[in-house]
């Protein structure tokens, strides 16, 4: 097929996901790719807008011809690559060899309660999807599966006949709906493991069975007039047809509170942080006091860069006396993770305390304390907005640009935000001896009863 004949082709291709493969001659696929817009991306081939790339330009003289394969969705895009690619191993595609440097898709089957992980290195047992070449696709899918099918990602070692899981309280991804709860017996091991082999159906190509099969259950649910089992089965339905809807960077901003990508600022963080994964739970931690009185400390909670309201805390300051912010700081972390420690709770991925090295060193005094803490700990100075980082020397300057540094500043200003509101409410009921809250309802009572005396006077005017 000649080069005009081609383009008239690809023109013809669709708008939406899916994946494309590239052919020589004798028909053998020379590479597989994804998009979520097949034709605007095989097209950028053709006109020279990916020559750059090593060895497009090579593998651009031996393509006669190229077909497609859509999909429902970008999720299903990267799963149906990942398949393609291991099954053909095409020529130009990312040398997949040495499969162990490459990430996975890996669900530990020889737990009670599987986790569902994404890992370079499986365990022996594991039911396991890849390699994959994208590595910030799989990332953010697994993100997207786990708030549909509500698999654990925990390392906590749980048996269904161990009866600390009904005392233990949940992560916080059970909060948010992103986890059934197996630490904390809410949910059974047959619900747990039907969940999960609902992922394995999925992954393995068969959205429609899986939504055919959730929609016989909800049916009969109804049937048995279980209104409330029809209708989980019903969310579960709309939250995998959704995934046709959005791509795997969705923006889940709340209106009017980010200027940001939530999924591309953890990515951009984990990098200048150092981690292996984006940080999905990250805790910011500030304190409020007027010369060594009212001392309060507040904890915020953000999930995959959101606030998460059900996670926040609010400290009074109990031992420290005076103008100590490091001592406040260091009371504050230690509580809070000796409380964490205690409950067997999910600890956060990341600490992010107002200031500079001082109050993160006080930081990492309370996590001592406490003996327990998050994966990472680093601080954020307002004047400059440095980031401090344990265990480097020098800080880290991000431009006002970075999405990473936005979601950093968001965490730092809500601490600060949640700290100062505390702080007030308790100022108030020491000069008034009542709630600041009652203050201003009875304020605005007796400003609306002016109001109607004044509408009155005008009346009978």
């Amino acid at each position: 097929m000649d080069e005009q004949s081609l383009i008239a082709k690809v023109r013809a291709f669709p708008a939406g996901a899916g994946v494309y493969l590239m052919k020589d001659l004798r028909g053998r696929v020379l590479y597989v790719g994804k998009s979520v817009s097949l034709r605007d991306r095989v097209l950028s081939y053709l006109r020279g807008g990916e020559a750059a790339r090593q060895n497009v330009a090579a593998m651009m003289e031996k393509v006669v011809d190229i077909d497609f394969i859509e999909t429902p969705g970008e999720v299903d895009a990267l799963l149906a690559e990942q398949r393609l690619i291991k099954d053909l191993r095409p020529k130009y595609n990312v040398d997949l060899k040495d499969d162990k440097s490459y990430p996975y898709l890996e669900i530990r089957q020889r737990q009670p309660f599987p986790q569902v992980l994404v890992s370079r290195e499986v365990k022996r047992g594991s039911k396991v999807y890849g390699p994959f070449t994208d590595v910030e696709g799989l990332r953010a899918a697994h993100a997207l599966l786990q708030r549909i099918f509500k698999f654990r990602v925990c390392s906590l070692e749980i048996e269904e006949d161990d009866r600390r899981r009904f005392s233990r309280r949940p992560c916080l991804y059970y909060y948010i709906d992103s986890c059934l709860g197996p630490c904390a017996g809410h949910t059974t091991k047959s619900e747990y493991r039907e969940a999960i082999r609902r992922l394995r159906q999925f992954l393995e190509g068969g959205r429609t069975k899986v939504i055919r099969g959730l929609t016989r259950q909800m049916e009969a649910a109804a049937k048995e007039f279980d209104f409330e089992a029809a209708a989980k089965k019903r969310d579960e339905i709309k939250a995998i047809e959704s995934l046709s809807k959005r791509g795997l960077f969705a923006d889940y901003r709340s209106a009017g509170a980010m200027d940001f990508e939530p999924v591309r600022a953890l990515e951009e963080l984990a990098g200048i942080m150092g981690l292996d994964a984006p940080p999905r739970l990250i805790e910011g931690v500030d304190i409020a006091t007027i010369r060594g009185s009212d001392s309060v400390g507040s904890v915020v909670t953000f999930a995959d860069g959101r606030p998460f309201k059900d996670g926040y805390r609010k400290y009074r300051i109990k031992r420290t006396k005076g103008m100590d912010d490091y001592a406040m700081i260091r009371e504050v972390v230690a509580r809070r993770y000796r409380r964490l420690a205690a409950e067997e709770s999910f600890m956060p991925d990341l600490l992010i305390v107002d200031g500079g090295p001082g109050q993160l060193s006080a930081a990492l005094s309370g996590f001592d304390e406490a003996g327990a803490r998050p994966r990472a700990a680093a601080s954020l100075a307002k004047r400059e907005e440095l980031l401090f980082v344990e265990g480097r020397a020098e800080p880290v300057s991000l431009p006002g640009s970075s999405p990473a540094l936005k979601v950093l500043q968001y965490v730092r200003d809500e601490a600060h935000r949640f700290a100062q509101r505390y702080h007030h409410a308790l100022r108030d009921k020491r000069f008034f001896g009542r709630d600041s809250s009652k203050i201003a309802k009875r304020a605005a009572g007796q400003r609306r009863r002016r109001r109607e005396a004044r509408s009155e006077r005008n009346n009978g005017s």
